[in-house]
């Protein structure tokens, strides 16, 4: 098969790698790509969102299937488009990437569905968001946009000077657009984060093992969010308990809710988890593989992903078994200095090799200048090792990371603890 992978990430990057080893590929081609995917497939110049160039590609290279793993063309319809033009795509519709694509219906669903997660409200106005906040009395709230926000878009407040400097960022001064014309103001829920991917067909849905992400920039859990810092799999309190109650509980309703709301879900569906005392809750769903998630769970993958995904949309996911190797990953991410906020691009890398098979490097950031790799993102690169056990795996990626350079380099030291 001619396989076309739209977008330019470590996830991207990662999915290219895992497919280029399927004996049924033939050709892979990435749009846009990085220097990364440059290296199992050839990088097409052609932005994400931009599907009638997508497809005016993938007609003229009679590609055979495309996949998309990203959440701004899924939630702008990409799948919808493709289809209507007679092509063969991975991801949800348009209808169904709305689980991420307004934090409002996802919570609205959850609700009506009674799935376990966590009380918030609903406000489009900077007003009553106040108002809402101030009669509060447990801290940290979490703010919210309803859209993407490219990872940033939910800010944790400790009091209500944060509160109200989150609420104005979003609700007045615009800061992220339209996908900020509401907000959700959720209370916060103790416990421990888990990552859980799952393949589904529109009726099956199989788990991947979880994951435990790192999302704050600092080291202890400390500064703003990021697009994640580092993941750790599999998660230590994700154990076969744990992962029966999720099924039983979360991951089987929300794939029949789906199908209730007329939302079959076909894809990755990720399940962003807080187990707490009380049981499982739901964090939020995104309608992609996370990103670094991808880049630990499918270098684990022991079963040849094209025959996943041909699987998914045949509906035909039930009759087949999905095997994972018996081991750890530790990913750590090298992100640019500044990131979240402003940083700068264009910094040459230095020390980029083979390091073995037990050690990957993920290009999220980068792209090819003449002859060098340079940054172009806020996630530069993410180093992913495996091993047996996973304090080696967290030696190996920090080691295999004092090999790098690049000008204002900055990663967390503490990713799996």
């Amino acid at each position: 098969m001619k396989i076309l992978v739209v977008g330019g990430g470590g996830r991207e990057h990662a999915f290219c790698w895992a497919l280029s080893k399927s004996p049924n590929v033939r050709r892979i081609y990435c749009a846009p790509g990085n220097a990364g995917t440059a290296q199992v497939a050839q990088n097409v110049d052609i932005k994400n969102t931009d599907f009638a160039g997508l497809i005016d590609f993938a007609k003229s290279e009679c590609i055979d299937l495309t996949i998309c793993p990203m959440d701004e063309p899924l939630v702008k319809g990409i799948v919808d488009d493709f289809a209507e033009a007679g092509l063969l795509i991975f991801g949800p519709s348009k209808a169904a990437a709305q689980i991420e694509g307004s934090k409002v219906y996802a919570r609205d669903f959850m609700l009506r569905y009674n799935i376990p997660t966590m009380a918030r409200e609903t406000f489009d106005n900077y007003q009553d968001a106040m108002a809402y906040a101030s009669a509060q009395t447990r801290f940290p709230l979490w703010i919210k946009t309803d859209g993407l926000a490219a990872g940033k878009g939910a800010i944790g407040c400790y009091n209500m000077e944060e509160v109200e400097s989150a609420l104005r960022e979003i609700l007045v001064d615009r800061r992220f657009g339209d996908s900020g014309n509401k907000v959700v103001i959720e209370e916060h829920l103790d416990g421990v984060e888990c990552s859980v991917l799952t393949f589904c067909d529109g009726v099956t849905v199989v788990p991947m093992p979880g994951a435990m992400d790192h999302k704050a920039i600092y080291d202890g859990n400390k500064g703003p969010n990021t697009g994640g810092m580092g993941i750790i799999t599999p998660n230590p309190h994700y154990d076969e308990k744990m992962a029966k109650q999720c099924m039983e509980e979360i991951f089987l309703p929300t794939m029949a809710g789906l199908r209730q709301d007329g939302r079959e879900f076909v894809g990755v569906l990720f399940f962003g988890l807080m187990l707490t005392a009380d049981g499982p809750k739901v964090l939020e769903y995104n309608c992609r593989p996370g990103d670094p998630e991808t880049q630990a769970l499918l270098p684990l993958l022991d079963t040849d992903l094209l025959e996943i995904i041909t699987a998914c949309l045949d509906k035909n996911l039930d009759n087949l078994e999905i095997k994972w190797k018996d081991s750890a990953i530790c990913c750590v991410m090298a992100a640019s200095g500044g990131y979240p906020g402003d940083y700068e691009t264009g910094r040459p890398i230095s020390g980029l090799k083979d390091f073995g098979e037990d050690i990957l490097v993920f290009h999220s950031g980068t792209k090819c200048v003449g002859e060098d790799i340079v940054t172009s993102g806020g996630r530069v690169l993410c180093i992913s090792a495996m091993d047996a056990d996973l304090a080696q795996a967290k030696a190996k990626a920090y080691a295999a990371l004092s090999n790098i350079r690049f000008d204002d380099m900055h990663f967390r030291n503490d990713i799996g603890g």
